[in-house]
């Protein structure tokens, strides 16, 4: 795991970016848990809205001299403390002050000791305080009472305003014409004698309170308050899956923008690939001015600079080639006027030495300009003009041109069936014949040729029976002037540019040479690979 966390950029940063995704689960956990307490207190506080509003309007009602008395009366029958304070005597934060002054309730915890509410009176200087140990059936009773005695001092057509003014979210408070529907006879009459009656609904888990107002008036004497519903906390299963909706699409987010770094970085991958392999006109597209941006400009700028070197270098040794040819030329022909002049057999043999020389000079010359002229259209870009190849064929002519020159080697086309390959005719066969020639000028007796057509490529064999080539040196034979210390030495012929050509050739068309032991001739084995390409269209 270590290995591939250090190998892969794109897995290092999305582990990164996991484990902030847990992070952010721990930190959207505290979250809800927040938004819980917080509905949790919007909840206390609409509960306890209608019941305070309704003592501070009677406390706010009666003179300054009654007040004490009455709110002392009054705790005992609500089985609640209830004073006044001056509003300077406790320190509030500015949002607690912003909250009464908006005529809101305060509602704070005191432990295991219940809760404290308060509520500021008209006069903005006072404040109502109710410290509640625990909701009881006599609290519940003793609220019904308040609210009605409350309406009862009001003339009746005062009633439903009033009480609109002072009914909020929590409890809802009503005033209607006949009795409530649903309670049996026993409860209604309870109600007929002044009592309060309770009623659960279980449908909504809530409860509503009923109480008939005393006196004559025939209409809005029925007092209903409720349904006062339980509070509801968000299910634990829909908070997981809220939090595993929200860690899931973030988590697609975040994929996706890594996989385009990703992808980005692949694409610099592949052109250092392809400039490695010799395609020296590979360019990056730049999409933006970020940092991969500026990284693929400097690769641009990188890929041109060595490509404006080896270009300078192929140019130079291909000016130096051409201009080796003149003085070649002239001493050849300067060899055939002196022997033209004497019939000396001495002079006659020196001169064909002389000769031989001039002529392997003369391929050496031609070989470097083919490699050279290689290696500047691979890095200039130039782009193959191929053609469907007979790779038979081709391989009957190279027999044909190599079997005058190696008289002794007996060079074998293995029978089979026709093979194709989309590929530049000329220098398919150069490359098959420097294998040839090769694998003749090492071999003892035999050389086979062998092809095979497979759906995705073509593969050509060179085999011989010589002396093969150790497994350590098989990578450097490729390289220009290469020499190795065994039987494959400058005696055997060459130039050590043959099979650097053959690896040119074969990468310009998108292949490989691949060089091992042949298994049934004992010697070398070199292997063309060939991809079978679409036609080019004009």
């Amino acid at each position: 795991m270590r290995r591939m966390l250090a190998d892969s950029t794109f897995l290092r940063v999305y582990v990164l970016l996991a484990l902030a995704l847990l992070l952010t689960f721990g930190l959207a956990l505290l979250g809800l848990a927040m938004v819980e307490q917080v509905r949790r207190e919007h909840y206390r506080e609409q509960l306890a809205l209608s019941p305070m509003r309704v003592l501070t309007r009677w406390v706010e009602s009666l003179p300054e001299v009654e007040r004490e008395v009455w709110l002392s009366n009054h705790s005992q029958q609500l089985d609640m403390t209830l004073r006044l304070v001056p509003i300077e005597s406790r320190s509030l934060n500015y949002f607690s002050r912003k909250r009464l002054l908006a005529g809101r309730v305060l509602v704070l915890p005191r432990g295991e000791q219940g809760w404290r509410l308060r509520r500021l009176l008209a006069d903005q200087e006072q404040l109502l305080e109710v410290d509640v140990a625990s909701i009881s059936e006599q609290q519940l009773r003793g609220v019904t009472e308040l609210v009605a005695d409350w309406l009862v001092q009001m003339p009746a057509s005062e009633r439903r305003g009033q009480l609109e003014r002072v009914t909020g979210d929590g409890i809802p408070l009503q005033l209607s014409d006949s009795p409530p529907v649903g309670l049996d006879t026993r409860r209604l009459a309870l109600l007929a004698e002044g009592e309060v009656v309770i009623r659960l609904l279980p449908d909504r888990l809530s409860i509503a309170l009923y109480r008939l107002l005393p006196g004559a008036d025939s209409q809005a004497r029925w007092l209903a308050i409720g349904p006062v519903k339980a509070f509801k906390p968000l299910p634990l299963s829909l908070q997981l899956l809220l939090l595993v909706l929200l860690l899931s699409v973030l988590a697609a987010i975040i994929y996706l923008i890594v996989r385009g770094v990703e992808a980005r970085m692949a694409r610099l991958e592949l052109a250092a690939t392809r400039i490695a392999g010799g395609r020296l006109d590979t360019r990056v597209k730049v999409e933006s001015g970020d940092f991969l941006g500026r990284l693929g400009m400097a690769f641009n700028g990188m890929a041109t600079q060595v490509q404006s070197l080896l270009r300078g270098q192929q140019d130079m040794i291909r000016a130096v080639s051409h201009e080796l040819r003149t003085p070649v030329a002239r001493i050849r022909f300067a060899v055939q006027m002196v022997e033209d002049m004497t019939d000396d057999p001495a002079i006659h043999r020196q001169l064909q030495g002389v000769d031989g020389d001039i002529t392997e000079l003369d391929e050496l010359i031609d070989e470097i300009l083919t490699y050279a002229r290689l290696g500047s259209d691979a890095a200039n870009g130039v782009e193959l003009q191929t053609s469907l190849v007979d790779c038979r064929a081709m391989a009957r002519r190279v027999i044909e041109a190599l079997s005058q020159l190696h008289g002794d080697i007996h060079i074998e086309l293995v029978e089979g069936p026709e093979v194709e390959v989309q590929a530049e005719p000329r220098y398919l066969q150069r490359a098959l014949q420097n294998l040839v020639a090769n694998a003749c000028r090492h071999a003892r007796s035999r050389v086979v040729i062998r092809l095979h057509g497979e759906p995705r490529l073509v593969r050509i064999d060179v085999e011989d029976d010589g002396p093969g080539i150790p497994a350590s040196a098989r990578t450097e034979v490729f390289k220009p002037f290469a020499r190795l210390d065994d039987s494959r030495t400058r005696r055997s012929g060459g130039y050590g540019l043959g099979l650097s050509i053959v690896q040119k050739v074969m990468i310009w068309h998108g292949g490989s040479v691949m060089l091992d032991a042949s298994a049934m001739l004992g010697g070398a084995r070199f292997t063309l690979l060939l991809p079978r390409r679409i036609p080019t269209q004009a």
